[in-house]
């Protein structure tokens, strides 16, 4: 958090005065008034400027870019991060360089367990909740054709074997992706169950095809 307290002639004078030292725009500033100043008379004789406080609260993404790079260097792996917003609620991290098989980790657990807490990381300082996805050499493509074909498989087997089946704990975006992926199945159903970051999915048959 950066803080500046400017004087002017003006409110208006002080605010832009703090705002240019600052190097921030006002819809990313708190400001408050400390003292509207006097004019005196004759705009000269007993005038007391006007005193402003802006804070300018850190930037969510950039909080987090920074987050990834250092843990990305204390990992010892060398890598381009990328941002890319989506809109003001999603943004995605495309990461590129070395080692990023040893990034993503098995299963994904060491890139899910980063994503968890670089988005932690975002709403510390953001005024509205972020989804943030880490996408090391397009990996969350392939993780998401991969889900696809894992969803169909267990689908059928809950469905022939009349028993449900509990997924792995994954990412809210991923468990999106198996709920979309059997919406128009109607042999199965799915529902998310436990508590995040340990949240999965439950593929279960309908209870018609029950019996």
């Amino acid at each position: 958090m950066r803080e500046i307290t400017a004087t002017g002639q003006t409110v208006e004078e002080a605010v832009e005065s703090a705002l240019a030292q600052l190097n921030t725009t006002r819809d990313r500033a708190d400001i408050s008034i400390v003292d509207e100043g006097k004019r005196g008379l004759l705009g000269i004789f007993g005038s007391r400027p006007a005193v402003v406080k802006v804070t300018v609260q850190p930037d969510a993404i950039e909080t987090a870019m920074e987050f990834l790079q250092t843990v990305l260097s204390n990992m010892e792996i060398k890598a381009k991060i990328e941002p890319v917003k989506e809109d003001e609620r999603n943004v995605i991290f495309n990461i590129t360089g070395e080692k990023m098989g040893l990034l993503i980790g098995k299963r994904g657990q060491t890139i899910n367990s980063l994503q968890y807490l670089t988005q932690l990381t975002a709403n510390r300082h953001s005024k509205h909740y972020i989804t943030v996805i880490l996408n090391p050499e397009d990996y969350r493509e392939r993780r998401k054709e991969t889900l696809i074909q894992l969803a169909e498989r267990l689908a059928s087997k809950a469905y022939h074997t009349k028993k449900p089946i509990s997924l792995e704990p994954m990412p809210n975006y991923e468990r999106k992706i198996i709920h979309t992926a059997l919406s128009e199945n109607r042999k199965v159903q799915t529902i998310s169950e436990g508590v995040e970051p340990n949240r999965y999915v439950v593929i279960q048959p309908q209870a018609r095809n029950i019996s």
